[in-house]
C-alpha cells in the first residue's frame, strides 16, 4: 500500500492522534477498536495503517508526549531562586498545565496498566524525572530551612496528587475562577510543608 504524502500525513497524522486522544479518554483504552479510531477521522480502517502500526503505539506516543511537554514547560517557566517560590511558581503551573489538558492527564494516569513493558518503563522513567524536580524543590527547602518535610519523596507525591486532582472536580464557570484555583492551591501545598514565598514573609 502507498505512504500517505507529506502534506497529507503532517495533517491526518495529528488527527489520527486527537482522535484516539479523546476516544480512550472517553471509553477508555481496551474498549476502543483500531476501526473506532479510523470512522472518528474520517478514513478508511485500513487507511489507518498509514499513521501508526498499532493502538499500543498511539497510546505510548500520547503518553510519552505529555510528559515530555510538561517537563519542558517547567524548564522554560521554572522561575529558579528560593525553593519556596519555586514550590509556589509549581503548583500553579501543575494546575494551569493539567487543567488545559484533561484528555491526556486522564490517559496518562489511568492507563499506565495498558502499556507493554517496554512502553511502561520509558514513560515511567519520564515520570520519575517530572516527579523529581518536586522533590528537588522539596529537598532544597529542607536544606535552607524554609520547610519540614519528614520525607521528601512521600511528599512530593502526596503534592502532585492533590494538584492533578484539581482535573477531576474543576469546571469554568463554577464557584472558583481558576486563577483563584491555583492560588488556593498554591497556598496550601506551601503550608502543607510549612513554607511560605519570599514576597509574603516579614521581617
Amino acid at each position: 500500500m502507498a505512504r500517505p504524502s507529506g502534506s497529507d500525513a503532517g495533517v491526518t497524522g495529528p488527527r489520527v492522534r486527537d482522535a484516539a486522544e479523546r476516544l480512550f479518554a472517553a471509553h477508555g483504552y481496551a474498549a476502543v477498536s483500531m476501526r473506532a479510531i479510523a470512522a472518528e477521522v474520517g478514513i478508511g480502517a485500513g487507511a489507518l495503517y498509514h499513521y501508526t502500526p498499532d493502538k499500543q503505539t498511539l497510546l505510548f506516543q500520547l503518553m510519552r508526549a505529555h510528559l515530555e511537554e510538561v517537563i519542558a514547560a517547567w524548564a522554560e517557566t521554572d522561575p529558579k531562586g528560593a525553593p519556596a517560590d519555586r514550590l509556589d511558581a509549581f503548583a500553579r503551573f501543575h494546575i494551569q498545565f493539567h487543567l488545559d489538558r484533561p484528555e491526556a492527564v486522564f490517559i496518562a494516569y489511568m492507563e499506565l496498566r495498558a502499556l507493554e513493558p517496554d512502553n511502561f518503563a520509558v514513560i515511567e522513567t519520564l515520570r520519575r524525572r517530572y516527579e523529581a524536580i518536586l522533590r528537588d524543590i522539596l529537598a532544597a527547602g529542607v536544606a535552607a530551612g524554609e520547610m519540614q518535610v519528614a520525607d521528601v519523596p512521600l511528599a512530593a507525591n502526596a503534592l502532585i496528587a492533590m494538584l492533578t486532582g484539581v482535573t477531576t472536580w474543576y469546571r469554568e464557570g463554577g464557584r472558583l475562577e481558576r486563577g483563584e484555583v491555583e492560588t488556593l492551591y498554591a497556598q496550601m501545598a506551601l503550608g502543607a510543608v510549612g513554607a511560605q514565598k519570599s514576597s509574603a514573609k516579614t521581617f
